[in-house]
């Protein structure tokens, strides 16, 4: 199906003052070209998610095998290489920014893409705008910590972060935690070298003081070792700790999951072994698994975006677009809107 225009509806306008477009049944613009492992593991996984309460419409080059999923022609595709803020302006007809100027357009309620994160953050900044008062967007990741999920933010979007910031990250996570994982006054931590106060970089140390003094659920530091434990609801940091706090959890779970399997494996006692335990490993596996989010909340945004993994499986897309479908459903960008504090903007 080539590409048909849509006009600005009353999204649209919603979308403009800040509040997250509610359509009868979410509409998610997915980028077909985002990802390591092609079109086709994001046409499958949008095939997956398609049902009653949400609709995946793809943005992606003329031709494109949809297997009958709307398309939107996009013919420009942004590499996970380039340099994100030029690849955006260089190309505005590229799969990822069009299913970002379709949020903005309020042709669709949210975007999923799985392709260059920065690239993904420059379009959000371009297109969509920051809310009023946000200081910085924040990826919010959930974590599947032993005590339930818990927020970690920010996850990767600034390598460079001011106290101000992670307060604000703070606020954002809270908002995540209530509205998608159900929490109720989630508790809510920063991430340092020791859990007394005094301990941490002067970054910590300032929003440690900033984060006491506000109204948010605030019980102190936590260290790295107790996030998977559940260390908090939220457990807030920069987005370059964040991020490489995130990919040696994921990678840390995978490498455990695999060693479990291959000593279960090798001998015929270990299989026999196995067998009773396949119910119980299953669950724990499919607990740890990353694909059972998806992808993560850019927060901070006009419009509602989730960032997928690179290397995303077609189960991995489908879980982002019906986690992108539920941010909608909750509202969560009118909530952030409407909490967050109105705050003079600083660069």
């Amino acid at each position: 199906m080539s590409a048909r225009p849509a006009a600005p509806t009353e999204a649209a306008r919603s979308n403009r003052s800040g509040s997250t477009p509610r359509s009868a049944v979410p509409v998610v613009a997915v980028d077909a070209m985002g990802g390591d492992h092609g079109p086709g593991a994001i046409v499958a996984g949008a095939l997956a998610a398609r049902a009653d309460d949400v609709t995946p419409v793809l943005y992606g080059p003329p031709g494109l095998e949809t297997h009958g999923l709307e398309l939107r022609e996009a013919p420009d595709v942004i590499g996970m290489h380039e340099k994100p803020a030029e690849a955006v302006r260089a190309k505005p007809d590229s799969s990822l920014v069009a299913a970002v100027r379709a949020v903005a357009a309020g042709e669709a309620d949210a975007v999923v893409s799985a392709g260059n994160t920065g690239a993904v953050l420059a379009a959000g900044l371009l297109e969509l705008r920051r809310l009023p008062g946000v200081l910085r967007p924040a990826i919010a990741v959930p974590i599947p910590a032993q005590r339930g999920p818990s927020v970690l933010i920010d996850s990767g979007a600034n390598a460079d972060a001011r106290p101000e910031h992670l307060l604000q990250f703070g606020a954002m996570g809270a908002v995540f935690a209530e509205e998608i994982l159900g929490v109720e006054n989630p508790e809510v931590r920063l991430l340092s070298i020791g859990e007394e106060p005094e301990k941490g970089n002067q970054l910590v140390l300032e929003a440690h003081e900033l984060l006491a003094a506000s109204d948010l659920n605030f019980a102190g530091n936590t260290e790295g070792r107790d996030i998977l434990a559940g260390a908090a609801d939220v457990v807030v940091t920069d987005g370059f700790t964040g991020n490489v706090v995130l990919k040696l959890l994921e990678g840390t779970i995978a490498t455990l999951v695999e060693a479990l399997r291959a000593e279960i494996t090798a001998t015929a006692r270990g299989k026999a072994a196995g067998l009773l335990i396949r119910g119980p490993a299953r669950r724990l596996r499919e607990r740890l698994d990353p694909d059972a989010y998806g992808g993560a909340y850019l927060l901070g945004l006009r419009g509602l975006a989730v960032i997928a993994h690179g290397n995303s499986s077609s189960t991995a897309i489908a879980n982002a677009i019906r986690l992108a479908a539920r941010g909608v459903e909750h509202d969560v960008v009118g909530r952030l809107a409407v909490r967050l504090p109105q705050r003079a903007e600083v660069v």
